[in-house]
């Protein structure tokens, strides 16, 4: 059961809405199920006599004592408004167990505590098998504002025990960090368009890609218009800085033509502009770390970051995980565009589903996040896609997301656990559709018998307590075929597996070879490492004998775009 609270300044034309056809039509025996004087309150659906007017006046009745003892100006926001909807599946809900759930709704909210002559006016008007409408004029007999804070909260855990006690589906109780969940006139509207998502989930979408990949919030702002999206900001009166802005989807106008402006913390609470920098610090070009000279770079330290934010959730920090959690959710957006093949719909559905877990109430500690962030953006810009790193790094989000779920989970955060359990889904299904042809290939180029007894002999000695299950994975002979590749580029396979056998999740991996496979592929090239290192000193070396008479000035450009 869902509740969904909002505020407004026109009763008279919400009455004529709810008791009107729809906007498709979709409106059927619109009537007044409970309201705070059933004898008093002109039913417009059941009452021929009624109209729309009279049922405004009677309902408006304090509000107006209220506008003349304020001079004929009328109190801000006075319409309190209300629906509140069966989840899909549940059975439908009689008239008087609708208007129980009217009068508990407006008990729990504030609007009309029970026993309180002086209370609000209010009415349920039921126009639908599965959904009421409450609407309430918040000014009391006493001419006071009824108490509403937290109301929305109020109404979900209230929501949640009549759930209980009807027998209905139980739903997961909300933090207030939910982004805005499209109007059903926002709906109507892409139905009629011929779009599957709404304008406002459209520009959200955009904007988390955009802010995933860019390194300032000027660019933020460039690539967006570079979409076609139009941008408007709000300015400082005093400093001129930006306070604020809006965007709009192309084509998205009003019957008058105009552009339909959505705020960024409109979109989403963490889109917001605040929100934006705390995540988005301002840095030169020449400080943004390069990786050209070795394009499995990007990947590997990718691949780091998310094992380092795995343990952040284990940490006692919760502001840390929070951190990582959000920072988890800009790298899915740039994984997804980085990385080429059939399985990236999954990917993206699994950077849309993560959306609702990468914030909680829980304040984020972004500088926490900082190198797996980093290395997410700098992924956005590899130019290309260095074999099965890519599966690798896929495999590692898998086991991310399954520990975000948990991590929500035991703190109580029911949507957010769900939403990194959708998430989680996903991302399995695109590694696996990522990783079985690959996996079937490195099996057929399993090395001799002799070589693979020799990396027996290994894994026994390394991870003697495992090495039964290593080997009776079906992944082992692709195992071995990758531990010959990784002893060809210099590496010590009695070490590297020993390194990587005391790993977390090694011991209790359900596919323990699979696992060690994609850690050994993740694993730096050490002849690449010692090419680089040498290039390194040389370089340094260049620079220190370099006279001081010769050096110059570095003056740093900008990287802002106008």
């Amino acid at each position: 059961m869902v509740p969904d609270v909002s505020t407004g300044s026109d009763s008279r034309g919400l009455i004529a809405y709810l008791f009107g056809p729809g906007r498709r039509d979709e409106h059927t025996n619109p009537h007044i199920v409970a309201a705070w004087d059933m004898n008093g309150a002109p039913d417009p659906g059941r009452d021929p006599a009624a109209t729309y007017s009279q049922l405004a006046r009677r309902l408006d009745h304090h509000v107006d004592l209220r506008t003349r003892e304020l001079g004929g100006k009328k109190p801000p926001q006075h319409v309190w408004h209300c629906p509140v909807r069966t989840a899909p599946g549940d059975r439908y809900l009689t008239d008087t167990e609708w208007a129980e759930v009217a009068r508990r709704v407006v008990h729990a909210t504030g609007i009309a505590p029970d026993g309180d002559e002086r209370a609000c006016r209010w009415i349920a008007v039921r126009h639908a098998n599965d959904h009421i409408h409450l609407m309430a004029t918040t000014v009391r007999a006493d001419g006071r504002r009824p108490r509403t804070h937290q109301d929305g909260r109020r109404a979900q855990a209230e929501c949640r025990r009549i759930e209980t006690e009807f027998g209905l589906r139980r739903l997961k109780s909300g933090d207030l960090t939910a982004p805005r969940t499209p109007t059903s006139a926002e709906r109507a509207k892409a139905e009629r368009q011929g779009q599957t998502v709404t304008a406002r989930q459209w520009l959200r979408e955009r904007a988390y890609a955009v802010a995933a990949a860019v390194h300032t919030e000027a660019d933020y702002f460039t690539v967006l218009q570079s979409l076609g999206i139009k941008v408007k900001t709000r300015l400082g009166p005093e400093s001129g800085d930006v306070i604020g802005y809006s965007l709009a989807a192309p084509g998205d106008t009003n019957s008058a033509g105009e552009p339909i402006w959505y705020g960024g913390s409109k979109l989403a609470p963490d889109l917001s502009i605040n929100r934006l920098r705390e995540r988005l610090p301002d840095q030169e070009v020449a400080d943004r770390p390069r990786f050209a000279a070795d394009p499995a770079a990007p990947w590997q330290h990718t691949i780091a970051a998310i094992q380092m934010a795995h343990t952040a959730l284990d940490s006692d920090d919760d502001t840390a995980a929070q951190g990582q959690l959000a920072a988890f959710g800009d790298a899915l957006y740039n994984i997804a565009s980085a990385t080429p093949g059939p399985h990236r719909t999954e990917l993206r559905a699994a950077a849309t589903a993560f959306n609702r877990a990468r914030r909680s109430a829980t304040r984020a500690d972004h500088q926490a996040a900082h190198a797996l962030r980093q290395a997410a953006k700098e992924l956005a810009y590899a130019s290309n896609e260095p074999g099965g790193l890519a599966i690798a790094l896929l495999f590692a989000t898998v086991h991310l997301a399954r520990a975000a779920a948990k991590w929500h989970e035991q703190r109580g955060h029911q949507q957010q656990a769900a939403a990194a359990d959708e998430a989680f889904r996903h991302l399995q299904a695109g590694y696996q559709q990522a990783a079985a042809p690959v996996l079937e290939v490195l099996t057929h180029r399993a090395p001799r018998a002799e070589t693979t007894r020799r990396f027996e002999k290994d894994l026994r000695a390394a991870i003697p307590d495992d090495a039964d299950r290593i080997m009776a994975d079906p992944s082992w002979p692709a195992l071995t075929t990758t531990l010959a590749r990784a002893e060809a580029n210099g590496n010590n396979v009695r070490r590297l597996l020993s390194e990587l056998g005391s790993q977390r999740q090694q011991s209790n991996a359900e596919y323990p070879a699979e696992t060690l496979n994609w850690r050994v592929i993740a694993q730096p090239n050490r002849r690449t490492q010692a090419a680089r290192s040498r290039s390194s000193i040389s370089k340094t070396t260049s620079v220190l004998t370099t006279p001081r008479a010769s050096a110059s000035p570095v003056t740093r450009k900008s990287s802002r775009l106008s």
